[in-house]
C-alpha cells in the first residue's frame, strides 16, 4: 500500500533535505551557538580559554611579516577588533558552508563542527595553555553540533512545507522533517539564546580583571608627588597633542588580542638569565625600591610620517639598572629581553639600561599603570621604538645575547635594534583644510628620545625655511610643541616641517615605511585659504 507524505507518522521517512538557504541559516546560528557555548564556558573558570580568542591569538602568531604590516598600517589600534570581526565572519561562513554540507547527512555538519573544535583545542595549546585551558572549545563544538542538528531536523523540506497544514507540521526524526514555524520558533531561540551565552560569558570573565586589584594598590608618597611640569611646555593650540597624553588617547598596538589581567596578588617578576643572582620580586618588592619619575614620549614603529601613534607621559618606576646591578650581570651578556605574560617578547642592548632612564614602570600620569598600559609592571625605555623596548604587562627580564635569542618580531623581518627617527609633525592646519585668511598657527610636535629638539623649521609652498617657536622642553626624551605664526594669503598651499635634534642633525627628508626600522621624511600637507 502506498504511503503519503502528508501522513504524519511517515514523515521521518519521505521528507526531502531543508533547502539550501534554510540549511545554510542553520549552519550559520549553529556556528553562533558554538561560540556562545565557548565563551560561556570560558566565563566559568580563569583558566579556561574563549576558542575565539585562542584562534585569533594564534592567527597573530602565524601570520607572515607583511600581513600584520599591513594590518598595523592600515587599521592601527583598532586592528585587533578589525581581527575579531573577521573571525567572526569567517566561523559564520563556514557555518553556512556546513549548514549545506548537511542537508543530506547532517552527520557531515556535526564532523565539520568537531573539526572545529579540534581547531580550537589546538590553538588553545599552541598558546601555551594548559589541556584543561581547551575545555571551552571542546564545549563549543558539542554545542554547535547539538544546535546543528535540532535546527537541521526543525527545518521544512520543499514538500514539507508545502503540505504543512496537512501534515500537522511533521516530525522530526531527520533533516527536513519540520515546518516552517518550528524552524522560525528554535531559529528564534537559538539566537537569542546564544546573545544571552555571549553576553553572560563577557560578564562571568569580569570576574577575572584585574581592576579590583590596581583600585587598592597604593603608590608611595615619593612618587605621588610628581614634580611640576615645567612652564611653557605647551602652547595651548587648539587641535596640537597635548604635552601629557591623556590615558584614553595613548596609542595602543601590542600583540594581545584581549588585554592580560594581572592581579598584583601572587604576580613576581623575575630578573635571569646572564646574571650572577637571579631576582624575583613581588609588587611591593618593587614599590620598596627608589622610585623614580621621567618624560618620556614613546613612538611605534609602524608609525607613519604624520601619524598619531605615539605619545608621552609622566612614568613612575625603578630603574632597570638597578636591578641589573643587584642581580649581577654577565660580561658577555649584550641583550636585555622582556617577557609578557602573554608570551610577547622584546630586546634591546644592554647599555641602553644604563645610558638613559630605562624603567620597569609601575605607574603613569601619577596613577598606577592603566590595565591596557601594562598593569601591573611594563619595560619604558626612552629612544627605542616600542617593539625592542616597552613590554607590557612584564613577568620576567632575562640577560642574553643578540646571537642566542630573537625577540619576537626579529623573525617577522623588523630590525633588531631600532633606536628612533627625529620626526616632525604638523597638528595644525589639518591637510586639506580650508581655513580663513590672514594671521593662522601651523603648530605640531616634534621628537627625537634621548637627543632633543634643537629646531623645528617651517616651508610654506617653495619659499625658504622658516624657524619655528619652540616650546620649553621638559628634557631630551619628551617630545617638544613648536609654532609658527602665519600670513596666511588666498589659494592653496603646500606645508612642510623638518627638525634638528638636540646633537646638530638634520632630520632626513629621504622617504621611508615603517618597515624595518622606523619611517622617516618630512611631513607636507596641502591646505586652502579661502579668499577674503
Amino acid at each position: 500500500m502506498d504511503i503519503s507524505v502528508a501522513d504524519p507518522t511517515r514523515a521521518s521517512v519521505t521528507s526531502p533535505p531543508p533547502r539550501r538557504l534554510t540549511a545554510a541559516l542553520a549552519g550559520v546560528l549553529a556556528a553562533a551557538a558554538a561560540l556562545a557555548t565557548g565563551e560561556l564556558a570560558a566565563g566559568v573558570a580563569r583558566v579556561f580559554v574563549s576558542p575565539v580568542e585562542a584562534v585569533a591569538e594564534s592567527i597573530i602568531d602565524l601570520a607572515p611579516g607583511p600581513v600584520e604590516r599591513f594590518a598595523v598600517e592600515t587599521f592601527g589600534s583598532d586592528n585587533k577588533l578589525v581581527l575579531v570581526a573577521g573571525t567572526l565572519v569567517i566561523a559564520a561562513l563556514l557555518g553556512a558552508v556546513l549548514g549545506m554540507a548537511a542537508r543530506r547527512r547532517p552527520l557531515v555538519g556535526v564532523a565539520g563542527l568537531a573539526v572545529l573544535g579540534v581547531l580550537g583545542v589546538g590553538a588553545t595549546l599552541f598558546r601555551g595553555g594548559e589541556v584543561l585551558a581547551a575545555v571551552p572549545s571542546v564545549m563549543a563544538a558539542l554545542g554547535g553540533a547539538i544546535a546543528l542538528l535540532a535546527l537541521l531536523r526543525a527545518a521544512p523540506g520543499p514538500a514539507a512545507a508545502s503540505q504543512e497544514g496537512a501534515s500537522g507540521g511533521g516530525g522530526l526524526g531527520r533533516a527536513g522533517a519540520g515546518s516552517r514555524r518550528s524552524f522560525l520558533i528554535l531559529a528564534g531561540s537559538v539566537a537569542a539564546a546564544t546573545a544571552a551565552g555571549a553576553a553572560g560569558g563577557r560578564a562571568l570573565a569580569t570576574r577575572f580583571t584585574a581592576a579590583s586589584s590596581r583600585a587598592v594598590v597604593t603608590v608611595p608618597s615619593a612618587a605621588q608627588s610628581l614634580s611640576p611640569i615645567p612652564d611653557g611646555v605647551s602652547f595651548g593650540i587648539d587641535g596640537v597633542a597635548p604635552f601629557v597624553t591623556p590615558f584614553d588617547q595613548f596609542y595602543r598596538v601590542d600583540t594581545a588580542l584581549t588585554i592580560p589581567q594581572v592581579p598584583v596578588e601572587g604576580w613576581t617578576l623575575s630578573v635571569g638569565g646572564m646574571v650572577v643572582d637571579r631576582l624575583d620580586l613581588s609588587y611591593d618588592d618593587l614599590l620598596d625600591r627608589e622610585l623614580v619619575d621621567a618624560d618620556i614620549t614613546l613612538s611605534c614603529v609602524s608609525n607613519t610620517v604624520g601619524g598619531d601613534l605615539v605619545g608621552h607621559a609622566r612614568w613612575t618606576g625603578v630603574r632597570l639598572a638597578d636591578l641589573l646591578d643587584e642581580a649581577g650581570v654577565d660580561p658577555a651578556a649584550d641583550q636585555v629581553v622582556g617577557r609578557s605574560v602573554d608570551r610577547y617578547t622584546c630586546g634591546f642592548p644592554v647599555e641602553a639600561a644604563y645610558d638613559r632612564d630605562t624603567l620597569v614602570a609601575v605607574g603613569m600620569n601619577g596613577e598606577p599603570l592603566p590595565i591596557e598600559r601594562g598593569f601591573p609592571a611594563r619595560l619604558v625605555t626612552p629612544g627605542l621604538y616600542g617593539y625592542v623596548s616597552a613590554t607590557k604587562w612584564l613577568s620576567a627580564i632575562e640577560l642574553t645575547t643578540f646571537d642566542a635569542f630573537d625577540q619576537y618580531w626579529v623573525p617577522r623581518g623588523w630590525d633588531e635594534q631600532a633606536p628612533v627617527k627625529t620626526m616632525a609633525r604638523i597638528d595644525v592646519p589639518r591637510s586639506l583644510e580650508s581655513i580663513p585668511p590672514g594671521e593662522t598657527d601651523i603648530a605640531g610636535v616634534a621628537w627625537a628620545q634621548t637627543r632633543g629638539i634643537e629646531q623645528v623649521e617651517v616651508r610654506i609652498d617653495d619659499g625658504d625655511w622658516v624657524s619655528a617657536e619652540l616650546a620649553e622642553a621638559s628634557g631630551a626624551d619628551a617630545w617638544r610643541q613648536w609654532r609658527l605664526r602665519w600670513d596666511a594669503t588666498p589659494g592653496p598651499h603646500r606645508i612642510s616641517v623638518r627638525a634638528t635634534d638636540g646633537t646638530g642633525e638634520l632630520q632626513t627628508e629621504e622617504r621611508a615605511e615603517p618597515f624595518p626600522n622606523g619611517a622617516s621624511g618630512w611631513m607636507t600637507l596641502r591646505i586652502t585659504v579661502d579668499d577674503a
